[in-house]
């Protein structure tokens, strides 16, 4: 992508996005699980329905795929087999989200797509017509779309016209926060596949704009605005994050900089952008919540600090985190990309869905 956006042959993004490409797949019915494309409230969704004969109302998942807000698709491969398998094993109705992308759909347009798809599936018709029981609906995602869950299900919890509240939010390695990504994580991982530190700040800073002046000061973590140096309180790693996954890192606070940057661009400071600046008083309202790290993940210590705060607002939170996996692993479950590892974490979601959800 690096060689064919220098070469002038089409944008970094453009490139990425021919992963997507290959790893589609159509949605083709099976024998356990009727799958269609369609839209809820104008959104492309992809929708899976067990075939099986319903012994009384389902469980459903609303599921956002990963890819940093600019790449991905409910139809890539893995996505398609993981969605398959929620739906037949949990005998749950899952709709997979095909949220708009980033660019040329930058914040809060990933947010307000899948948001606009919750709030409109939670609607006690639009319920019954899928025979879903109203108190089994779980949000979930991994990466960017652990992010988008964390966020809908904040949103979720304060909006009125809301009835039906969510039994559990599932956060699989999400990318929480944009504040300080100079995290131990992002110092033991700056390298590491699938997900390097300039590849994360690549897909935050094009989540917002396509100035690179936005993503020099991410790069440099020096983007933070000396009026909201008060947020930093939420994403301190030095009283959030376990001690063992401090490691010997001594804590520094990010290098401020200056108002230009935010000003033009506030979404970096947005909770729908980055749910760990929720207050306490918000998160105490969010329900259960089952939050996957890895080890080798830039991403590891956004959601083992979201797991600490939950936890310190009263929130049952089950934290998973595996000390042999990296980013994406629990998707490395078919040839030719199989290991046991993704079987494993696989395996430990299922079982959690199914005494949870």
């Amino acid at each position: 992508s690096e060689a064919a956006e220098l070469l002038g042959l089409m944008s970094y993004m453009e490139g990425m996005r021919l992963i997507t490409v290959v790893e589609h797949v159509p949605p083709t019915s099976d024998e356990n699980v009727t799958v269609t494309e369609t839209e809820l409230n104008n959104v492309p969704v992809r929708l899976y329905l067990p075939r099986r004969a319903p012994g009384g109302l389902r469980r459903a998942m609303l599921y956002f795929h990963g890819g940093g807000w600019c790449v991905g698709d409910a139809g890539m491969h893995g996505y398609d087999h993981l969605s398959r398998r929620v739906s037949n094993e949990l005998d749950a109705v899952v709709v997979s989200v095909n949220y708009r992308l980033a660019p040329p759909h930058r914040f809060p347009a990933q947010f307000e797509d899948v948001y606009s798809v919750s709030k409109f599936f939670l609607q006690s018709q639009v319920l019954s017509q899928y025979g879903v029981d109203p108190a089994r609906v779980c949000v979930a995602g991994d990466s960017a779309g652990g992010n988008l869950a964390a966020a809908v299900a904040q949103q979720l919890s304060e909006d009125p016209e809301v009835k039906t509240k969510l039994k559990a939010q599932i956060l699989l390695y999400p990318a929480l926060q944009a504040l300080d990504l100079d995290l131990p994580s992002y110092r033991d991982n700056a390298d590491k596949p699938l997900l390097p530190r300039a590849l994360m700040v690549r897909f935050w800073s094009e989540y917002f704009t396509a100035d690179p002046a936005l993503r020099e000061a991410m790069a440099s973590n020096s983007h933070i605005p000396a009026e909201s140096e008060h947020l930093l309180q939420f994403v301190n790693w030095s009283r959030w994050l376990p001690a063992e996954m401090r490691g010997a890192h001594r804590y520094s606070s990010p290098a401020l900089g200056g108002a230009e940057l935010a000003r033009s661009y506030p979404g970096f400071l947005d909770p729908r952008a980055s749910p760990l600046l929720a207050s306490d008083s918000r998160l105490s309202r969010l329900p259960p919540a089952y939050i996957l790290t890895c080890e080798y993940d830039v991403l590891r210590d956004d959601g083992a600090m979201y797991a600490g705060r939950l936890r310190a607002a009263g929130v049952p939170v089950t934290h998973h985190h595996a000390p042999d996996a990296f980013h994406g692993a629990l998707m490395f479950v078919q040839w030719p990309l199989e290991l046991a590892v993704g079987h494993r974490l696989l395996n430990t979601y299922l079982d959690w869905l199914k005494e949870n959800l």
